[in-house]
Order: C-alpha cells, then structure tokens, then sequence
C-alpha cells in the first residue's frame, strides 16, 4: 500500500478541461448552438434563477428531458481515452459538461464547473445534493429544508462554486488538454491562464478557438473522438 501511495504521488499531473464539444459526439446537443436556441429554448427562458422563480414547472421538465437524453447516451471515444489516462498518470478533468460520461468512461476525479444534471439540489441551499432515483425530479419533491428539488446545474447568473478549487487545479498541472471548449463561457474560460506557461499545453478541437496566450499549445485540429485517442497514444508511447 506504501509503495503504490509513493508512486501515485510522483506520476506527472495531467489535468483535461473539456467543453460541450466531446458530449456532442455523444448526441448531447450544446449550450450554444447557432440558433442561440438549446433543445428549442432560450436559455434566458430555462437556464437561470429568474425563469425559476417564473416558471419552476417548464424549467423542471427542461431538466427532466434533459436528464433522460444524458442516461441514454453513452461515453464515447473520447472519454474512454480520457479514462485510460490514468494508467500511467495522476490525471484531474475539469468539465464545464453537467452530465455523468466521464464517470462513466472510467475517469475517477472529474470536477464538475457546472454541476451534473444526474442529481438535484435544495433550491434554498446549493451544497444540499442528492441522488435522482430514474430520470425524474417531481415537483414536490423537497429538500430537507423544505424547499423544492431542482436539478444540481450551475444557471446562467448564478456562482460556480467550483471556480476556485478548479484554478488550483490548473496551476499544479504538469501537462495541460483542452477538449472541445469554445473558451466562449466565463468564468472557465478564464482557467487556462492559471497553467504555468513553461507547462506543455493541448488543445483538441475541429474548430480551434482563439487563444490570448498561445505559449505551448499544440494544436490538434480534429473531433474528440479522432484527436483525443491519438494524443492519448502519443502520450503514452513517449512515456512507455
């Protein structure tokens, strides 16, 4: 038990942050897409606490509908990739994704940005979490505070408590991947610049997004699911 703690605390630090991009390959539709429209709604009308406090029975569906499509969805390559990583290294993922296919991949420490859609929240208290037993949150389903369950997703508006953890994150990292993230939503936007900037940096993506600080960053101009797997073999054959 000694001697596995003892290399585990030496294994280079590889720390990932995905974006919407590696849950589309999935089927999973993104925040953003061109129409400004998510699954046909405006985000103003589903995704903040005022539409809450509008509307909770149409943004408890939204969430519910979505919360059915990620349980049916399935990791892709991509994640499987991500997961394998850790055979050889000490490896963080930091999603700004809310649903649960990087667990399922096999990744165990994964930091969710904004929250996972696979548990619901006090609507009083955000750090009041539990379990979803199915997809389905029921209006008057309370917390133990008495308050309404909502689904566990950081809105539009609202803090992300996971901010601050996920910048220290950053800065301990030995190497650095980005994955399928526009760099277009802040506050984790803004992670990339806790990276040291001798530290070698990825970045996977069809589209590569606009990089304020291009100091090592070698650019993978593919999907997910074709570049992560590459990188992952590259990586691991330099380091075999």
């Amino acid at each position: 038990m000694h001697r596995d703690s003892t290399k585990y605390s030496i294994m280079k630090k590889i720390v990932v942050l995905t974006g919407a991009g590696i849950s589309a390959e999935s089927g999973l539709k993104t925040f953003r897409d061109s129409d400004g429209l998510w699954e046909g709604y405006n985000i103003e009308d589903v995704a903040t606490p005022e539409a809450w406090r509008r509307n909770p029975v149409l943004v408890q569906e939204f969430y519910n509908e979505r919360r059915k499509t990620v349980l049916e969805a399935k990791p892709n390559a991509a994640h499987f990739a991500l997961a394998k990583l850790e055979e050889k290294y000490d490896v963080t993922i930091i999603t700004q994704n809310i649903d649960d296919l990087h667990e399922r991949a096999g990744s165990t420490k994964v930091v969710h940005l904004h929250g996972i859609i696979t548990r619901s929240q006090s609507s009083l208290n955000p750090n009041l979490t539990y379990p979803i037993d199915g997809w389905e949150i029921k209006m008057g389903e309370l917390c133990e505070l008495g308050s309404q369950l909502r689904a566990h997703v950081v809105w539009f508006g609202e803090d992300v408590p996971m901010i601050t953890k996920a910048a220290q994150i950053c800065s301990e990292a030995d190497l650095f991947i980005l994955v399928g993230s526009s760099l277009a939503v802040y506050p984790a936007a803004g992670l990339v610049n806790y990276v040291r900037p001798n530290v070698p940096k990825y970045i996977v993506d069809p589209n590569i997004p606009y990089l304020s600080r291009q100091d090592h960053f070698i650019k993978i101009e593919e999907k997910a699911t074709v570049g992560v797997p590459a990188l992952v073999s590259e990586l691991s054959e330099h380091d075999s």
